[in-house]
């Protein structure tokens, strides 16, 4: 007899609520590499409120035109393995894990917004076990785009001047984190309400970007990460030190057809004047799963988690996530 299992179905692209249904579908089955997981925390990420309102419409043409391809939005993984498929040889029935089953495909790939779901075993590391599940779902997208950013991109180092634009959202906190860890210099943008709070993640400085606009500041960066990108890329460019790094990070916001394309566009460009300019890839391999997990384990970054909400309240939690008002991570716990 086919096994079910309950899961959040997406049945076409707008709000959260008219379009993502709580259903019983045919629970799946690992093939070769593959692990069948029972979750345990996933997390909303931006991939998801996208796909799931359809916007920037264009993105439709690879995901779907009416909807989805694939039906179940999420992609971090923390859970339980439940059955391993053939050639998986290091992972058992019964450990606990925690990883993702992202691709960077749009609307690729098994979704985490069930109780179970099937992730390549190489995309899966043993969770720690003092690690909570709802921090290690948290972690997963999140805190590998941020390690990559501020690591990798960003060349953080001791005195590295950095700015993080949406200091207080899920990619944002850890990011501040880890930069501070490395000794850099962090100025995080940020809301008013979020101020003293990116100031206890390790933030130096903080603007408030209701008040001051940084592009206008007589203040010059080795790095500026840009997880809002509300700022035209040549502006951001122009409080850059010679030799300092633009990283844009973020769909931002505009027409329904395009929103923030356009300007990843022209980042993306500015490389032919000059202006060096990198991009963040999440590659959620098990080097960049340890290298997360080992930075959690020191106490001296966490996983900020805003709020967890029930797999039956997974719109709710997509539409807490639209608000763009976050402050770190939503979980999702079925």
């Amino acid at each position: 007899m086919t096994e079910t299992m309950r899961a959040v179905v997406q049945r076409g692209y707008g709000s959260p609520d008219r379009v993502l249904e709580l259903t019983e579908i045919e629970r799946p089955e690992p093939g070769a590499g593959e692990v069948l997981v029972r979750l345990h925390a996933t997390s909303v990420n931006t991939p998801d409120w996208v796909l799931v309102t359809g916007t920037p419409a264009v993105l439709r043409l690879g995901a779907g035109l009416r909807r989805p391809a694939a039906p179940v939005r999420g992609s971090d993984i923390a859970g339980t393995v439940a059955a391993v498929g053939p050639g998986v040889t290091d992972l058992a029935v019964g450990t606990e894990v925690f990883g993702s089953v992202w691709q960077n495909r749009a609307g690729a790939g098994a979704g985490t917004f069930a109780e179970y779901t099937v992730a390549p075993a190489d995309q899966l590391l043993r969770k720690p076990a003092e690690l909570p599940s709802a921090e290690a779902a948290a972690a997963v997208m999140s805190g590998i785009t941020a390690l990559t950013a501020v690591r990798d991109a960003a060349g953080a180092g001791p005195g590295t001047r950095l700015l993080i634009n949406g200091a207080s959202g899920g990619v944002g906190t850890f990011a501040v984190q880890i930069a501070a860890r490395l000794g850099a210099r962090v100025t995080a943008v940020c809301s008013a309400r979020n101020a003293e709070f990116v100031r206890a993640l390790g933030a130096e400085r903080v603007i408030d970007y209701a008040v001051e606009d940084y592009t206008r500041g007589t203040e010059r960066y080795d790095a500026i990460l840009d997880n809002v990108l509300n700022h035209p890329p040549a502006a951001s460019a122009g409080v850059l030190t010679p030799t300092g790094v633009l990283i844009p990070n973020s769909v931002g916001r505009g027409s329904a057809l395009l929103a923030g394309l356009p300007r990843m566009a022209r980042a993306a460009t500015m490389r032919w004047t000059g202006t060096r300019v990198r991009t963040v890839t999440c590659v959620p391999d098990r080097a960049n799963l340890s290298a997360v997990a080992a930075l959690l384990g020191t106490g001296e970054v966490t996983a900020v988690v805003e709020r967890s909400y029930p797999l039956a309240e997974a719109a709710r939690a997509v539409a807490h996530m639209l608000g763009h008002r976050a402050r770190g991570n939503i979980v999702i716990t079925p």
